[in-house]
C-alpha cells in the first residue's frame, strides 16, 4: 500500500510538472519533447512518441519522440487504421500490448520493439483528444513486468494525453489567430498601397504634374524628402504615396506631428527613454525612430522643432544612431526620413529659429505642393471625389453637385486648401436633402460676400428668384433641355416653366 501511495504522488507530481511545462511555452514541439523527457525521468519509459493527425491526408506523423533513432523519425508515418497507432486513432480507445513480440499488429517501424539484452517490452498507446475528435496519439514502451497494473498505467497515460490535447488545442487557436492577424495585416497593407497609388491622388492640373513626376523619381530610393506647401495642401498624402510606392512599402510608416507635441515630450517621443530617465519613466519605451526601423519616419511640421531637438535630429541623420533619454548605449537605425513644413525655413534660418546645417540635411529632394487656388482645374475633381466618399460613409444618396454650387466652389479662394474643401463637401453631403448638392447646402463662408466675393446681398425676392433659377437649371440639365420633361420633374406646367425660363434668361439649348 505504501508503494501505491508513492506511485500516486509521483504521478500527481508528473502531471503538475507537465501542465506547467506545456503552459509556459509557445513552442509546441519543444513542449511535447519535454513531456516525453519528464516521462522518461519519472516513469522509466524506454521510448516514447507523440503523433499528430493530418486531416487532409488522413495520416499520422511523429511530432516528438525519445529513445527512437532520429534517422527513422522523418520517414515514419501511419495511416488511420494501420497498426496499433492507426487503430487507436480510428477507434478513439487506448490499446495495451503487454509483450510486443507476440503482437502481429505491432508494426515496429521505429525499431523500439526489437529484441534487446534488456528483454521484452510493453507498448501502451492512448488517443489524444480535442473535444470529441482524436487528433493524435501518445505511445510509450516500458520494460515488460508481468505484475504491472496495465489498466492503471493506461489511465495515467490517458490523463497525460488529455493534457497534451489541451496544449495542442491552445497552440492551434494561437496559430489560427496568428495567421488571421498576418492575413489582416497583409490585406490592410495592400489596401494602403492601393489607396496611396499615384492614380488615387486626385488632380490633373498643370501645377500637379511636376509633383507626380517628382514622387515617381524619388519613391524608389531611400533619399530624404522635404515636402513643402501651405497647410491643408495634402503633404501627408504625398508622404504616404512615397512610402507605399517604395521598396519599404511592407515596412512601418510612422508619423510624428512635431507641432502637436510639447517641447518636453518631443524628444522622448522621437528617441524613447530608459527606466529612471525622469520621474515617471518606470520601463523602457521605444521612440518613433526605433519603431520606424527599416521603414519610413514622417516628421510633419518639422519647422516647429526646438533648437535642442534639431541638434539631436541632425546627429541621427548624420550618424544613423542615437541614445534613448537616460541611456548611454547607441542604437543604430535604418530609417527613411520624410519631413514636411508649411513654414518659410529660409526666413527661420535668418531668425535663428531653425539650424542651417539641419536645413541642408533635409533639403536633399524637395517637393513643393501648390495651393488649391493655383490648381483650380482640380477643384471640381476633388469636390466630386469627396462627395462620393462622404455620401458612401454617411449613407446619403448624393450623386452630383449643382451648377450654381460648382460656380461658388470655383469662385472661392480656399485659404484652407484641400482640407477646407473636404470639410465643406462633407458638411454639404450631411445637410443636403436630395440627390444633388445645391448652393444653399454649402457653408456660409462660401456664401458670404465679404469672404467669398461671389454673392451680393439679396432681398427676399431676389434670393427666392435665385433659388428658383437654380432649380429650373438643374431640371433642364437632367432632362437635357427638354422643357416639358423639366416641368413634369418640377411638378409644374410647361407654360409656367417657359415663362420662368424667359424671365431668368435661361438658354435650354446649352443643356442638350
Amino acid at each position: 500500500m505504501a508503494g501505491d501511495g508513492v506511485s500516486e504522488v509521483r504521478r500527481l507530481t508528473t502531471l503538475l510538472e507537465l501542465s506547467q511545462n506545456l503552459g509556459s511555452t509557445l513552442n509546441l514541439k519543444s513542449g511535447l519533447m519535454r513531456v516525453l523527457e519528464i516521462l522518461e525521468e519519472h516513469h522509466e519509459i524506454t521510448s516514447g512518441s507523440i503523433t499528430l493527425l493530418d486531416e487532409s491526408r488522413r495520416e499520422l506523423s511523429i511530432e516528438a519522440a525519445t529513445g527512437i533513432p532520429w534517422q527513422v523519425l522523418s520517414r515514419t508515418t501511419y495511416r488511420v487504421g494501420e497498426g496499433i497507432t492507426g487503430r487507436v486513432v480510428e477507434s478513439g480507445k487506448p490499446v495495451v500490448v503487454p509483450q510486443v513480440s507476440r503482437e502481429p499488429l505491432f508494426l515496429n517501424r521505429t525499431g523500439v520493439g526489437q529484441a534487446s539484452p534488456k528483454g521484452e517490452v510493453t507498448f501502451i498507446c492512448v488517443p489524444i483528444h480535442i473535444e470529441n475528435d482524436v487528433v493524435g496519439t501518445l505511445g510509450v514502451t516500458l520494460r515488460f513486468n508481468k505484475d504491472r497494473a496495465y489498466d492503471r498505467e493506461a489511465k495515467f497515460f490517458g490523463v497525460v494525453a488529455s493534457t497534451i490535447g489541451q496544449a495542442v488545442r491552445v497552440h492551434r487557436l494561437i496559430e489560427a489567430e496568428r495567421r488571421k492577424l498576418l492575413d489582416e495585416n497583409s490585406q490592410l497593407r495592400q489596401e494602403l498601397r492601393e489607396r496611396y497609388e499615384f492614380r488615387n491622388i486626385v488632380g490633373n492640373s498643370r501645377a500637379m504634374k511636376p509633383v507626380y513626376d517628382q514622387i515617381a523619381q524619388v519613391a524608389g530610393s531611400s533619399t530624404t524628402v522635404l515636402v513643402r506647401g501651405e497647410s491643408g495642401t495634402g503633404k501627408e498624402m504625398i508622404a504616404h504615396a512615397i512610402h507605399y510606392n517604395s521598396p519599404r512599402a511592407d515596412k512601418p510608416f510612422v508619423k510624428v506631428s512635431c507641432g502637436a507635441l510639447p517641447e518636453s515630450l518631443i524628444e522622448s517621443e522621437l528617441f524613447g527613454y530608459e527606466p529612471g530617465a525622469f520621474t515617471d519613466a518606470r520601463s523602457v519605451k521605444k521612440g518613433r525612430f526605433e519603431l520606424a526601423n527599416t521603414g519610413t519616419l514622417f516628421l510633419d511640421e518639422i519647422g516647429d522643432l526646438s533648437l535642442s531637438t534639431q541638434v539631436k535630429l541632425l546627429r541621427v541623420l548624420q550618424e544613423r544612431e542615437f541614445e534613448r533619454l537616460g541611456g548611454v548605449k547607441p542604437i543604430k537605425v535604418d530609417v527613411r526620413l520624410i519631413a514636411a513644413t508649411n513654414k518659410d525655413l529660409e526666413e527661420a534660418i535668418k531668425a535663428c529659429t531653425f539650424r542651417e546645417d539641419l536645413y541642408y540635411r533635409l533639403n536633399v529632394f524637395t517637393i513643393f505642393l501648390p495651393p488649391l487656388r493655383e490648381r483650380r482645374a482640380d477643384i471640381l475633381l476633388l469636390a466630386d471625389h469627396f462627395a462620393k466618399q462622404y455620401a458612401t460613409r454617411h449613407g446619403k444618396d448624393v450623386r452630383r453637385i449643382s451648377t450654381p454650387a460648382i460656380d461658388m466652389l470655383m469662385a472661392y479662394h480656399w485659404p484652407g486648401n484641400v482640407r477646407e474643401l473636404e470639410n465643406c463637401i462633407e458638411r454639404a453631403v450631411l445637410v443636403c436633402e436630395g440627390g444633388a448638392i445645391h448652393a444653399h447646402d454649402l457653408p456660409p463662408t462660401l456664401q458670404t460676400a465679404e469672404v467669398s466675393g461671389t454673392l451680393p446681398q439679396h432681398s427676399l425676392d431676389a434670393a427666392v428668384a435665385a433659388f428658383e433659377k437654380d432649380l429650373i437649371q438643374d431640371a433642364l440639365k437632367t432632362t437635357r433641355g427638354n422643357r416639358a420633361k423639366a416641368a413634369r420633374l418640377l411638378d409644374s406646367t410647361e407654360r409656367i416653366i417657359g415663362y420662368k425660363i424667359q424671365k431668368y434668361g435661361i438658354a435650354p439649348a446649352r443643356f442638350r
